[in-house]
């Protein structure tokens, strides 16, 4: 039985929402009441929640995400209580979060549900959330702020007024001094005012309760320090001390016990930064290897570093030997670990000796930033060894983060799309990765055109590469899209030879007739996930490129499908998804398994790595080196899109019948065929209407025109293509509107929307009572996560303001451009702050498809044509034209 675990989910326009998910993992009674507690919070005190989470217990296990989040307002309530003249926040609350803390912080966050859109800007306007609300709290709390921080955590240690001061000395024999001050308050500019701690024995005297009181962080801090309780008992905190490196290394190893007990502590910069001080970096890929791909050898160099400063093996041997914990070297001071550079040493050399025998593998060489210490077979504890790029590895890894910098290619002239400027940055970006031999993942937003992009860079290809040279291309994807993916070529690229793979496509050449030869004479071969494993000459042909849509097939390593097109060769490899592929790590892995195997190891050895994120957060920051440089992944929000990008973008999505669809639009069709020759007039009219909205009715779910009510998913190629484009949607945790003329399929739609969201959303149609009307519209645009609703025609086209929505779609075509827009309009519309994308159903081969190709080629006339309720055209056509409009073509 499945335990439920409590995460957080960054939401599209950066708020926090908490969701319970099934996990098979044993969740602990400590964590469960936890989860409780944190839900309970959001629910009932959604503004105080997230500075409770500041406050619990950090020994208590909680999902990555929401640990994520404990850790970032924990670093809140830290600041809050090592705040000077803590009181003085009741005034006005100014607790400040560096650039560089705010990097740290998203350098090492988690994979999680929204994660694409956690950035500096979030993490500032959520810290000041927490600032605001503070303010508001402290001001309603009748009491201190000390007893207010108490009050939410007895074991929150406050900063008292006592300040330790360690600085560097110019004396030889002791390098540095100490001094204990006290603050007696602010000054004009609000900060504190300091004075030596013996000026206290003058204010207050030597043991009167306001010295106790004063010293009581001290008292605390002598507890646990033999430092501290000496000084206490010399009487020498009360006076200024010069001390040897071996002194100050003391009271620098007990600093954060000191902060613990409330006293504040200014030390040196370096050591708050501190790493063992001397470490064996690794530089891969100083000049260009003689070929390319992932098993192409790089040269690699060590070199010990302190800090970023390069020192020889003998200086870090004359560390080793004069140190006392604390060297002073190049003019800097430097923390040693005397064991852990004696292992650094030797694993130097061991390096210099690796060098002098051979390179080593691109693949090996990026894997290996996961765990560096791998590459000499050492534990991570024992020595300080980093991997980092060479010249001309850096240059190739900016270039992959950033398209910016990389040469632009442009299609041919048989290529018709214009391209968008990112869209030219995608395709460039692709075909470097090309010359590298690299696997490519393009992940853009749906509605940014990735599948243009693909076809702009075969055409590149195409150009660079002679005919004789060059394998044919494969394309899998879903059945479902083999219809968008052939009318792009015909609208972009009709040049490009191509061949479906797929015994439902009426073509020239039979499948079962597929050999080698004929490969070799065409660009690219389409099929789907499922016919993979069917035909051996797909499994045994080698590919130039295997491309993948909707990668998230692959997802699970373990099914038959994923390992079937992990078997396939080829030269290389590309997956496009528009579902964020960093959401699970599981799912990670295995798409990079196709896309650059071995990049992250196998999976053994990526499940191990996964357990030592755990405590180990700079892990996430590893990975996301590794594997970011192979993902492009660009937001309909981000600032190098949006400029480019109109604010509604339009989509056909094909569809297609399934069986029984078939079989009852044929029978409708052979019916009107017998009876439209006797009739003419209004009663040919009436027929044709009452084939027409049969048809409709067929195109959507058979069980629509039957009446039976089962609406099962594999019955509808519209249900197939709806489940795959909310759950993208899901994915990104954004809304959408999904609109019918059929009353009486909207709550079959929005059961069955219910399924894929894991909630429930909302329905709009003529049969509710307005009053009610008004409540749904107030539910679908709060701030609380309702993903969906689904809307008659009629009921939803106008008078309504449905902004928190960015997709709409349209399940069936009304046949009038106005009626469709205003409908559309009720996303897109003043009050909109994101681009809408809008998906416009069409079921293949049938009249949907055909009236939509007629209104396209008089798309400046269609006003006249078709008049409001879409059908006047239709209705005036002799019976040919009818016939010829309503055929089915497969």
């Amino acid at each position: 039985m499945a335990d439920h675990e409590l995460n957080l989910i960054i939401m599209p326009d950066g708020s926090l929402q908490p969701e319970w998910n099934d996990t098979i993992k044993a969740v602990s009674k400590k964590t469960q009441q936890m989860q409780k507690e944190m839900f309970g919070n959001f629910t009932s005190e959604p503004e105080s929640w997230l500075l409770k989470l500041g406050f619990c217990d950090k020994n208590v296990e909680l999902s990555p995400s929401f640990s994520f989040f404990r850790r970032f307002s924990g670093l809140f309530i830290q600041k809050l209580s090592r705040t000077p003249d803590l009181e003085s926040l009741r005034q006005k609350a100014e607790i400040t979060i560096s650039d560089h803390e705010v990097e740290e912080l998203l350098s090492s966050a988690p994979l999680m549900t929204g994660g694409e859109y956690l950035n500096p800007e979030i993490l500032n306007s959520i810290w000041e959330e927490l600032c605001d609300t503070f303010s508001r709290l402290i001001k309603k709390f009748d009491g201190t702020v000390a007893a207010f921080v108490r009050n939410y955590s007895p074991h929150v240690h406050l900063a008292g007024r006592i300040f330790f001061h360690l600085v560097e000395n110019k004396d030889d024999d002791f390098p540095f001094a100490f001094l204990a001050t006290y603050s007696k308050g602010l000054n004009d500019k609000g900060k504190s005012k300091h004075l030596p701690l013996k000026n206290a024995i003058k204010e207050y005297g030597s043991s009167g309760k306001k010295m106790l009181e004063l010293l009581s962080t001290v008292t605390l801090a002598a507890e646990k320090s033999e430092l501290v309780s000496q000084l206490v008992e010399t009487g020498e905190l009360f006076h200024p001390l010069a001390w040897s490196s071996g002194e100050a290394l003391l009271f620098l190893n007990e600093v954060f016990i000191y902060e613990e007990s409330g006293i504040l502590c200014r030390i040196p910069d370096w050591w708050k930064g501190k790493s063992s001080g001397v470490r064996l970096d690794i530089s891969m890929g100083g000049t260009k290897p003689s070929f390319l791909g992932l098993d192409a050898v790089l040269d690699f160099k060590p070199q010990l570093l302190l800090g970023d400063t390069k020192i020889s093996l003998k200086e870090a041997k004359k560390i080793l030997d004069e140190s006392e914990g604390l060297a002073f070297i190049k003019n800097k001071w430097v923390a040693v670990d005397p064991e852990k550079l004696r292992k650094t040493i030797d694993a130097y050399e061991k390096a210099q000796e690796m060098m002098e025998e051979s390179g080593i593998g691109i693949r090996d060489a990026l894997r290996m930033q996961l765990k560096p210490e791998t590459l000499l077979d050492i534990h991570k504890e024992d020595a300080d060894v980093t991997i980092s790029s060479g010249k001309w590895l850096e240059s190739v890894m900016k270039k992959l983060t950033n398209p910016k910098l990389i040469p632009a290619v442009k299609p041919g002239r048989d290529f018709k799309a214009k391209l968008r400027e990112y869209q030219k940055k995608g395709l460039s970006w692709l075909f470097f990765l090309h010359s590298l031999k690299f696997g490519a993942c393009l992940a853009d937003d749906m509605g940014l055109g990735k599948t243009v992009q693909v076809l702009g860079f075969l055409n590149v290809v195409k150009s660079n590469q002679p005919q004789k040279d060059r394998n044919a291309n494969l394309i899998i994807i879903p059945a479902s899209l083999i219809s968008n993916w052939t009318n792009e070529i015909e609208r972009f690229y009709p040049d490009l030879k191509y061949y479906v793979a797929h015994p439902g496509i009426g073509q020239e050449k039979k499948v079962k007739d597929m050999n080698d030869s004929f490969f070799n004479s065409i660009d690219l071969v389409i099929t789907t996930y499922a016919l993979i494993q069917k035909y051996d000459i797909i499994k045994n042909y080698s590919w130039n490129y295997i491309i993948l849509d909707e990668a998230q097939a692959i997802k699970n390593p373990g099914t038959k499908q994923t390992r079937a097109v992990k078997k396939l060769k080829a030269e290389n490899r590309i997956v496009m998804t528009g579902t964020p592929v960093e959401n699970r790590l599981s799912d990670l892995w295995s798409i990079f398994d196709f896309l650059n195997p071995g990049l992250l190891g196998n999976k053994a050895e990526f499940g191990r790595f996964i357990k030592t994120l755990k405590n180990n957060s700079d892990g996430y920051s590893r990975l996301r080196k590794i594997i970011s440089p192979y993902i492009l992944r660009r937001l309909k929000t981000d600032k190098s899109v949006i400029s480019d990008l109109p604010d509604k973008v339009e989509m056909k999505t094909y569809a297609d019948l399934s069986k029984k669809q078939i079989v009852l639009y044929k029978q409708i069709i052979e019916d009107l065929k017998r009876t439209i020759e006797d009739t003419s007039g209004i009663q040919k009219k009436g027929l044709v209407l009452a084939s027409l909205m049969k048809f409709k009715q067929i195109c959507n779910h058979p069980d629509q025109f039957l009446g039976t009510g089962d609406y099962r998913e594999a019955e509808s190629g519209k249900f197939v293509r709806l489940r795959e484009i909310c759950e993208t949607i899901y994915e990104k945790r954004e809304k959408v509107l999904v609109f019918t003329q059929f009353r009486e399929i909207t709550e079959y739609i929005a059961d069955f929307l219910e399924q894929i969201f894991q909630r429930p959303g909302l329905v709009l149609h003529g049969s509710i009572p307005v009053g009610k009307r008004k409540k749904i519209i107030e539910k679908f645009q709060s701030d609380q996560y309702i993903p969906f609703m689904v809307l008659s025609l009629k009921a939803g086209g106008v008078g309504l303001n449905l902004t928190q929505a960015n997709h709409v779609i349209h399940f069936d075509r009304w046949w009038n451009p106005a009626v469709e827009d205003q409908a559309t309009d009720r996303a897109f519309r003043i009050g909109q702050k994101k681009n809408v994308v809008v998906h416009k159903f069409l079921t293949r081969g049938t009249l949907e498809e055909r009236i939509d190709m007629m209104l396209e080629e008089k798309k400046n006339l269609s006003k006249k044509i078709i008049s409001s309720t879409g059908e006047t055209l239709i209705t005036e056509m002799d019976n040919d034209e009818l016939l010829n409009l309503c055929r089915l073509t497969l």
